[in-house]
């Protein structure tokens, strides 16, 4: 076991084991454990009861945090020449179509999220090997094939992000940075985890949400009482 750096023992007796604070009270304690000299990124783990095994217990969706996450977010829009202008005033960094299919062809994916129309997943599909490992491929579930770009980037560049149940049953996202405010924190953590339980299907028996835990980069995590949030 590795030991704790004079910080991490510092901070070690600010969360009590096993006590569920409030939303509010675990987005103040986050920026207080947190130690690392790197501006480090706020995390949230939401364990669901559901089995992801079977389609109509899937929970997947997207959401605008109210406070941005805190990151640069690189956007590549793939969409027809009529789309170019108005994508790159809406902040898109890469816009074009064929130059980038064979940028991407050739191994390139130094980007976050690429955007496109239905109109080009023709040229688009076939770069799914590369893609999806990385989770770039567009989906239109997740808002990135749309025939209104403009829009999608905005959002995207605004702090849109989609998040999916992993197989253990558990919904992890970034929702900022410990530089933030613990207000920040509290809007974008309420408002994710609002977002879950609107999405709760309907097939879906017993505790909903099992357990919330709030965490920075290397810290230890928060636990929050989701009757807090609800």
């Amino acid at each position: 076991m590795s030991k704790l750096t004079k910080n991490q023992k510092a901070v070690a007796g600010l969360v009590e084991t096993g006590k569920a604070y409030t939303l509010a009270e675990a987005s103040e304690l986050v920026k207080k454990i947190t130690t690392t000299k790197f501006e480090a990124s706020v995390d949230i783990d939401v364990r669901l009861g559901v089995d992801p095994r079977k389609a109509n217990q899937m929970v997947r969706g997207v959401v605008t945090l109210p406070n941005g996450t805190g990151k640069t977010v690189r956007v590549l829009c793939l969409c027809t020449p009529d789309q170019e202008a108005a994508a790159k005033e809406a902040g898109a960094d890469y816009v074009g179509l064929d130059e980038y299919v064979d940028k991407i062809k050739g191994g390139w994916t130094d980007i976050d999220v690429i955007i496109t129309m239905p109109s080009c997943m023709g040229k688009i599909g076939p770069l799914g090997r590369v893609l999806g490992p990385r989770g770039l491929m567009p989906n239109p579930k997740s808002g990135t094939v749309t025939m209104d770009v403009a829009k999608a980037v905005k959002e995207v560049k605004a702090g849109k992000i989609d998040f999916k149940v992993d197989k253990t049953g558990i919904v992890h996202a970034s929702i900022g940075k410990v530089t933030f405010s613990p207000e920040q924190i509290y809007g974008n953590a309420k408002e994710f985890i609002q977002t879950i339980i609107k999405l709760k299907p309907a097939a879906a028996k017993g505790t909903y949400i099992k357990s919330i835990f709030i965490s920075s980069t290397m810290s230890k995590g928060v636990k929050v009482d989701p009757k807090s949030v609800e």
